[in-house]
């Protein structure tokens, strides 16, 4: 072999050993930066993957706002219930006044005897329950926080008694299976999405559950359970937010008021749900799932206002802001 063929053929080895090496070596960088993002907290992901979920969660609020019982945008009426009897129908004189192309003048009566509500429909009606058949009989109706509600209708609408948490106020909900806004309701605009408002926090549970009283809308006040608070940082500035769940609940809820609510989001503050924290107490609020409460929408409601310590020293310009 001639001295210029060896040395030619070490250079293309020492070339081999160096590409090697380089190879090696971004794998191992490769490998170590995969396991720093598994432990990584929130975890990354993808803007594309980011946006996906985000339009599947608003697809689904929309159903949920359009579906009936709990769609607010459906709801026609509510009516607070007194013990003894109330009538309701389409006559106007009426305590309780329903369309008359769905209900004669007299409906049927309410009886309420302590937390019971009892049914009598009148002869001329046609109640149905769920399944079809008709109420025949005087039923109890139960509320939609028991066990045993039960719901009828009445031509296009339906009927439930609401209830809310720490409150003994029980009230008629009715709404329209036939609303003219269940095909054409589009929901709020919203702030431009931001993985930046995807924010880690960590839950402080208190030593017990604690009771946490709430104004609502029709000047009363209702009570949750709150196991404890979410605590986080945004640009170095810790914040908290109490947090109401039960022992079944499968996510926190949480009622919170920022600076945004002066002109761009609704004056009342928001709701967002956060996933219950993990075995180390980590969990992820996105501030782009902050939603309207169901007063945005109608009259008809019952919504729970933020408690003071739910007021955030911060412009948060994430989620839904107020409709037009």
């Amino acid at each position: 072999m001639s001295k210029a063929l060896s040395i030619a053929r070490s250079h293309v080895e020492l070339h081999l050993h160096w590409v090697c090496y380089q190879a090696v070596r971004v794998a191992l960088a490769s490998l170590v930066i995969a396991s720093c993002l598994d432990g990584a907290w929130p975890p990354p992901v993808s803007f594309d993957q980011f946006s996906a979920e985000h339009g599947e969660w608003r697809q689904d609020r929309r159903e949920r706002l359009i579906t009936p019982p709990s769609g607010p945008v459906l709801w026609i009426g509510l009516w607070q219930l007194p013990q003894g009897s109330t009538e309701f129908g389409s006559d106007p004189g009426l305590p309780i006044v329903l369309p008359s192309a769905d209900a004669p003048s007299l409906a049927g009566t309410l009886h309420r005897s302590g937390q019971d509500i009892r049914l009598e429909a009148a002869a001329a009606s046609s109640f149905r329950f769920e399944d079809g058949s008709i109420v025949t009989e005087p039923v109890i109706l139960g509320n939609d926080r028991s066990d045993d509600v039960i719901q009828v209708a009445l031509g296009a609408l339906g009927m439930r008694i609401h209830a809310e948490p720490g409150t003994d106020r029980l009230w008629l909900r009715v709404w329209n299976e036939d609303h003219p806004q269940r095909e054409t309701f589009v929901l709020p605009e919203t702030f431009p999405l931001d993985v930046q408002w995807r924010v880690s926090a960590h839950f402080e549970p208190y030593p017990e559950p604690r009771v946490l009283p709430v104004a609502d809308v029709t000047s009363g006040s209702l009570e949750y359970e709150t196991p404890g608070e979410l605590v986080f940082d945004i640009d170095g500035e810790e914040h908290r937010l109490i947090a109401i769940a039960g022992a079944e609940s499968t996510r926190y809820f949480v009622m919170m008021w920022d600076s945004t609510a002066i002109s761009q989001t609704y004056p009342g503050g928001r709701y967002i749900t956060v996933p219950l924290a993990d075995a180390d107490g980590r969990t992820i609020i996105d501030f782009n799932r902050a939603y309207n409460a169901p007063c945005v929408f109608t009259p008809y409601s019952v919504c729970g206002l933020p408690p003071p310590d739910n007021y955030l020293p911060l412009h948060v310009t994430s989620g839904e802001k107020r409709p037009q």
